[in-house]
């Protein structure tokens, strides 16, 4: 059978009676409205609007379970505990899930992202290890996520194309890195964006990661230096929605 859990992806479950509320002072989705099987991309950002740590929010209840990137995982736990102060919730790992991909399940949600990723969801860990063709798949879409590929500290969100790939709700209430951020998307003012270029093509003072295993340089280029033709058809659309505006 093809194995289906990511095994580099680990969760934290969010509880307690102010979950939610503590949550979306803090991130760029809406929480509130969260729903069951209705996974949302988030992120956790700088007071200046740049990606701390990006993550996958699916609503248990009243709870909201964190799928995250596994080597990160202790470090944002440690992050929201450290944001939680006197309120009413509880952040811990979450061990008896795991979480699942595949192209071929048609009845699990889709990857909020993008649906071309692919379908997600959660469940008990199983045999094998999808994280391989999953990461493959992913890079193939220029869809870019971790700390390693985002750059912490490093990548305005907006930046990290995190408009066009649902990672933001511009309606909502204020959040960290909120008054930034709005004011590039307010402003059409995403002038850099982060790409994947062939590594013979890198520009070193651009570079945020060198894929050699896939021959590939994931770098943050001024929007007017990219050429359209190495972008998927989905970015490629975007940047030029954004040029004619």
């Amino acid at each position: 059978m093809t194995p289906t859990t990511l095994s580099d992806r680990a969760l934290i479950r969010i509880s307690g009676e102010e979950a939610r509320p503590f949550l979306q002072g803090l991130l760029t989705r809406d929480v509130l409205t969260l729903k069951a099987d209705e996974p949302r991309w988030t992120g956790l950002l700088t007071p200046q609007g740049k990606a701390l740590f990006d993550f996958i929010l699916w609503a248990d209840g009243d709870d909201v379970l964190i799928d995250c990137e596994a080597a990160q995982a202790d470090a944002l736990a440690k992050r929201l505990t450290l944001y939680r102060l006197r309120r009413k919730v509880v952040v811990g790992r979450e061990d008896s899930l795991a979480v699942h991909w595949s192209l071929d399940a048609a009845d699990k949600p889709l990857d909020p992202r993008l649906p071309a990723l692919g379908h997600r969801w959660l469940a008990p860990a199983t045999t094998g290890d999808a994280s391989p063709a999953f990461r493959a798949h992913r890079l193939s879409l220029a869809v870019f996520e971790g700390a390693a590929e985002l750059g912490q500290d490093q990548t305005l969100w907006l930046e990290t194309n995190a408009g066009e790939l649902r990672g933001v709700d511009f309606d909502k209430g204020c959040y960290v890195g909120q008054e930034n951020t709005a004011r590039m998307h307010y402003r059409s003012k995403v002038n850099r964006r982060l790409v994947a270029v062939p590594l013979a093509e890198a520009d070193e003072k651009r570079q945020r990661l060198a894929l050699t295993d896939m021959g590939l340089s994931i770098e943050l280029r001024r929007v007017e230096d990219i050429d359209p033709a190495i972008l998927p058809a989905w970015l490629a659309a975007a940047i030029a929605g954004q040029a004619a505006e």
